[in-house]
């Protein structure tokens, strides 16, 4: 990996918030923030352009509700191509936290966050975006 190095001119106050960036999310200096927001707006692209990607699809539900769980499972085995991992974790006595691996077409990774993350029962869910690392 080679670096380079370049100027750049911004205005004060972008100045102060990249600072700002470096500061919250520990990097070590102004270079690492930008090459992060670079990468996050890359994987945003990727997302839009419908390329095939990886993510999560976070899921916390009370796994007494009525369904939920036969429910997910089911929604599961119809995507079951995109999926390469499940982790399921019994945070309390009622809720339940599901990490569902991705990877596929954006379209399709987010019509299955949708549809699970709109299942009765789900109290938060969340897809997370991330990149194919070739």
């Amino acid at each position: 990996m080679t670096v380079q190095r370049f100027g750049v001119s911004i205005r004060k106050e972008l100045l102060e918030d990249l600072d700002e960036l470096v500061k919250k999310r520990a990097f070590p200096n102004r270079s690492k923030a930008i090459s992060y927001l670079i990468e996050k707006f890359k994987v945003e692209q990727s997302w839009a352009e419908d390329a095939v990607v990886t993510g999560a699809i976070l899921l916390v539900y009370d796994h007494h509700k009525r369904d939920v769980v036969d429910q997910s499972i089911h929604i599961q085995h119809a995507y079951q191509p995109l999926i390469l991992a499940l982790q399921h974790i019994h945070v309390t006595h009622d809720a339940c936290l599901e990490t569902i691996a991705v990877k596929g077409r954006a379209s399709e990774i987010r019509e299955l966050a949708d549809k699970l993350i709109g299942m009765k029962g789900v109290e938060y869910g969340e897809l997370m975006m991330s990149k194919v690392v070739e």
